[in-house]
């Protein structure tokens, strides 16, 4: 019980910080907020496999076993994850460079602070 405690609290964590950072309005943030939901999704694919400790990932005559195709989806995920966060790193930071500003367009919040007469 412990164990599944833990895990599912880490995937509420990561999903949580991941949902925050991605509502920012700056282009890191967004990036790591992606990173983090990414990172709840490989986890909850994970223990989707069966959490048990010290068992074989095969099936074998053993009673316990973890089922290895979560662990190869997860695998899988993760370098997949990594080359599109190079890419969306190389993306915001042509933007930025061209911008000279990293903020996300947001339309209602222009429209609004040219209302009011802010830049």
């Amino acid at each position: 019980m412990g164990l599944e405690l833990l895990v599912a609290s880490a995937i509420g964590i990561l999903t949580a910080a991941g949902m925050y950072l991605v509502l920012r309005l700056r282009t890191f943030p967004v990036i790591m907020g992606i990173s983090l939901l990414t990172y709840a999704v490989n986890v909850f694919l994970f223990a989707s496999g069966r959490l048990s400790v010290s068992a074989p990932p095969i099936l074998t005559d053993a009673t316990v076993y973890a089922d290895p195709l979560p662990q190869a989806l997860v695998l899988t995920a993760i370098v997949i994850s990594f080359g599109m966060t190079a890419v969306v790193v190389m993306i915001a930071l042509g933007a930025y460079l061209g911008g000279d500003d990293d903020r996300v367009n947001d339309p209602i919040a222009d429209n609004d602070a040219s209302a009011e007469g802010r830049p």
